[in-house]
């Protein structure tokens, strides 16, 4: 990846070799090791290391503290480029997790957990901060929503290849997280080989910036790393805990979230083209408070498993709508903005991440019920937020607060 392109000259290449391949390309290759090992963590710190509620909210917590720093990468890319920088960590991502059954103990897992972290979030900032750049803002959120279903497609597989061959075939934990993570770390080598650096037409500025009328977005970014931590932590956490899911079954509830993604994701896409970021980010917040009210009710009336995993399902397709967070920053910031905004908004998004696991994990040997409560106020203050979007947000329109020249007509 020695020699420099032209994003403008793109059209000229082979069609496998064009910027919006390769970024389907590492949208497919990084879940493969992130969902696996995702899939098959709570199966394995439970039965393997022997962790309780409060040991998993202290391994999240580790595992976000690279989130809060990816402000970070600001000044990686004052010396690397980004697209060198998100296929370096997208190795360091898939090696850390082929390591991970290496460590079984508490230690050991927080230490692999944490460099796997820094792969896996130094690579979503950048690759961010790429699609907002490579991607014309007409066509991102159909294309986005393609790029959704194409990693739900390449997870689909090895997820199937789990249910189908985790009994019978012996398998161990240590084979799957070897074999997911080792084929993300070849993916990511032969895109370093293969592809030139693509050279976007407007620089971006290498240091942090924090713009006011950005604050919104910012908000967002907060109140979605928060809620998101409560799915990420504990919905998973309860399957296992509460209802006995066996890692077959875990990564069978996965295979059902991989299917709904494949189909729904490219139809969210175009959602939120024909009806804009502010209303289809109402309707995500206003389905995840129901959804967590409804998590709550099976600790507190005892509803069953069937109930819990539609919940999970549902749960995990309504954040697949947070397409529309990227693309209401989009068309809001200067060109030139994207890339050191990215990552402040990651650290943004990690804020919570940081401390909110661990002492939530606290709160669930008390009250598992009461985590999911707390989840359903926080969709509710960013159902509030979404609705200060404009119907057209643009720079100088970027909330309905906006002093500025009114949106065009709805």
């Amino acid at each position: 990846m020695t020699r420099t392109f032209p994003l403008a000259n793109a059209r000229d290449l082979p069609f496998w070799r064009r910027p919006v391949t390769l970024l389907f390309l590492m949208a497919a290759a990084m879940p493969v090791a992130f969902a696996t090992w995702s899939a098959l963590l709570n199966n394995f710190v439970i039965e393997v290391a022997g962790f309780d509620g409060s040991d998993i909210g202290w391994l999240h917590t580790v595992r976000e503290i690279p989130g809060f720093l990816a402000v970070g990468v600001i000044a990686v890319i004052i010396f690397m480029h980004e697209q060198v920088l998100g296929l370096v960590s997208l190795v360091l991502l898939g090696v850390a997790t082929a390591l991970t059954a290496q460590f079984p103990s508490l230690a050991g897992i927080l230490t692999i957990t944490m460099l796997s972290s820094i792969g896996f979030h130094y690579y979503e900032t950048v690759n961010q901060s790429l699609q907002l750049q490579w991607i014309d803002k007409l066509r991102a959120p159909k294309v986005l929503g393609w790029m959704v279903a194409a990693g739900s497609a390449a997870t689909l597989a090895a997820y199937l290849l789990i249910v189908t061959t985790w009994e019978t075939l012996g398998l161990t934990f240590n084979m799957v997280y070897m074999l997911a993570g080792g084929f993300t770390a070849v993916v990511a080598l032969l895109c370093m080989v293969a592809y030139p650096r693509f050279e976007a037409p407007n620089p971006q500025v290498k240091r942090m910036i924090l713009r006011r009328r950005y604050w919104l977005y910012y908000a967002l970014q907060f109140m979605a790393g928060a809620r998101r931590q409560i799915f990420v932590v504990f919905a998973g956490f309860m399957m296992v805990e509460k209802f006995g899911f066996e890692v077959h079954e875990v990564t069978g509830l996965f295979l059902v979230n991989l299917l709904a993604n494949m189909i729904f994701a490219p139809l969210m896409g175009r959602a939120v083209f024909s009806y804009g970021e502010r209303a289809t980010l109402a309707f995500e917040y206003a389905g995840l408070i129901i959804v967590f009210l409804a998590y709550g009710g099976i600790y507190y009336f005892g509803w069953g498993v069937v109930l819990a995993a539609s919940l999970y399902v549902v749960d995990h397709l309504l954040f697949a709508l947070a397409l529309a967070l990227k693309t209401y920053f989009q068309k809001i910031a200067d060109p030139g903005d994207i890339a050191p905004t990215a990552a402040v908004a990651f650290t943004i998004n990690h804020i919570a991440a940081v401390f909110l696991p661990a002492l939530l994990g606290y709160l669930w040997l008390v009250s598992p019920g009461g985590v999911f409560i707390l989840a359903a106020a926080m969709a509710g203050v960013s159902l509030f937020l979404s609705l200060l979007i404009p119907r057209h947000p643009r720079p100088g329109q970027e909330t309905i607060l906006s002093r500025s020249d009114p949106a065009p007509a709805e």
